[in-house]
């Protein structure tokens, strides 16, 4: 494989889904929509029945939960544009032109990752004011938290191609895209401390490797100790990445074998 041409391809295709953006509001609207959604109904809805011990309030502790919750479901765009390509022939067109077949998925996932972007800053701005969420650790810990999350989020857009690659339509893959991220979500410490959950339940949302990057971010914007969840996010985002970049990219090509 040529890197740099497969470089150039994916980030010709990246932009190409990005163009679609200002021709298309209305999905990155609805799209930031359903976070801010959340953010209200959890902090005045259930704010004032759930206690956070050890965080100054509630805010400090569902915030990070959301922002977690927001780019992974953020991912499932992914799985859906690609079988929407696949539904519409334009692999097919693709395929006809010299270019890298990797390059169709990484600049899916790219653009997916920048679109993930402008709606975690809209989240942010939201979060900010009226919520009063504030970073309580240093400017260099948010950023490292938002990584995180982000590279998460794009490790889980691999997951969300190979869904799209495996089923026979549109809304199979929007219906399989979301199935397995409501439990992965919820079954965690987004929005309770996991000690709270019955006690065959608590060690699986400790396990969850969603859990384990939620608190990661929430340590670091709160200024918190991180201790290893840093580290354990980094290798389980690399390690999703690597084994379902690689069954997508080969189920991709498998699939357009003329």
């Amino acid at each position: 494989m040529n890197v740099q041409r497969t470089v150039h391809d994916s980030w010709v295709e990246a932009e190409r889904h990005l163009r679609i953006i200002p021709r298309n509001p209305e999905l990155l609207i609805f799209a930031t929509i359903q976070p801010i959604m959340f953010v209200v109904l959890f902090v005045y809805v259930f704010g004032g029945a759930i206690s956070a011990p050890g965080f100054s309030n509630y805010d400090q502790f569902l915030i990070p939960g959301i922002f977690s919750q927001s780019v992974v479901f953020g991912s499932a765009f992914t799985g859906v544009g690609i079988a929407e390509d696949l539904s519409k022939g334009l692999v097919d067109r693709l395929r006809s032109l010299p270019m890298s077949r990797a390059a169709v998925l990484i600049g899916r996932t790219v653009s997916d990752l920048c679109r993930n972007i402008i709606t975690f800053l809209v989240m942010l701005a939201v979060s900010f004011w009226p919520i009063g969420f504030r970073f309580e650790g240093s400017l260099v810990e948010a950023l490292l938290a938002t990584m995180l999350l982000l590279g998460f989020s794009y490790s889980l857009s691999w997951v969300q191609a190979w869904f799209g690659l495996s089923v026979g339509s549109v809304e199979a893959a929007n219906s399989a895209g979301f199935i397995w991220m409501f439990p992965l979500t919820f079954v965690s410490s987004a929005f309770v401390p996991p000690e709270t959950m019955p006690g065959w339940l608590e060690p699986v949302a400790n396990a969850n490797p969603f859990t384990i990057v939620t608190n990661a971010a929430r340590a670091l914007y709160n200024g918190n100790p991180v201790g290893n969840d840093a580290l354990y996010s980094i290798l389980w985002s690399v390690g999703i990445t690597v084994v379902f970049a690689s069954l997508a990219i080969r189920k991709f090509n498998r699939s357009t074998v003329a």
